[in-house]
């Protein structure tokens, strides 16, 4: 059986990492994406030759189109795609750049769009079931927590894309799901104030951040095959929180 390829977008940050640590433990080969060259590089000798590096800029929509065309020459394609790679800028509403407006989407909404035209395209030719998992975040839902408009308004996007394309592609088995965590403990972290961050943290049930690893076991699901039957679904992380 010739072995599956996984594309992990920011594949150096906190939940890339897990990611790509749980998907090459499911026995995938899993190529990550990342601007951080040095990190790469440090994780391709933790990880070995089930791991392939991949520095890229994923603002920049002709580098993916050139990652993905490298990557049919040499994999004939992909099988599932992680859209990780984001950020959150903090600058608040009314006085939040234009600049700033456009780098947030640029990272959170359009790197996951060309990735996606892309993905699909290298998906079309792959026998069974596909996947592309797009993380989002409970900003999008909850207008309760710190999240600056911005961020939540990239990550809603993202969301609208994953059930477009899941309706779009379902004939050619290619389910698309978002998952949408809340508090998860990651570098992300440092772009917060502490006491923003402990408030933040004390609103969650279970009196603490969610772990890397713990959304990295929701990609394994979907990305397995008892995720071929799930499609189109935001699913919400987030310890009941939320629950009206």
């Amino acid at each position: 059986m010739t072995q599956r390829i996984a594309v992990v977008t920011g594949a150096a940050g906190g939940l890339g990492r897990a990611f790509t640590d749980r998907l090459l433990a499911d026995g995938l080969h899993v190529v990550g994406v990342d601007l951080d060259g040095p990190a790469l590089l440090a994780m391709t000798a933790d990880l070995g030759p089930a791991f392939t590096a991949e520095a890229v800029d994923l603002t920049d929509p002709e580098a993916i189109a050139d990652l993905f065309d490298r990557l049919h020459d040499r994999f004939g394609g992909i099988d599932a795609l992680v859209n990780n790679a984001g950020t959150c800028f903090m600058s608040d509403f009314p006085d939040i750049p234009a600049g700033e407006l456009d780098r947030q989407m640029q990272i959170n909404f359009h790197s996951a769009f060309h990735c996606c035209q892309q993905g699909v395209k290298a998906m079309l030719a792959r026998p069974g079931v596909k996947k592309i998992v797009n993380i989002s975040s409970n900003g999008a839902y909850n207008f309760d927590v710190f999240d600056p408009p911005h961020y939540r308004a990239s990550k809603a996007a993202l969301d609208t894309l994953t059930k477009d394309l899941a309706r779009r592609y379902a004939r050619e088995k290619i389910a698309v799901n978002s998952l949408a965590p809340a508090m998860t403990e990651t570098p992300l972290f440092n772009v917060l104030s502490q006491e923003v961050l402990a408030r933040a943290i004390s609103a969650m049930p279970h009196g603490h951040a969610m772990q890397p690893d713990q959304i990295a076991e929701w990609v394994s699901f979907l990305i397995s095959p008892a995720g071929d039957i799930c499609s189109g679904n935001v699913m919400i992380l987030n310890q009941g929180r939320d629950v009206r």
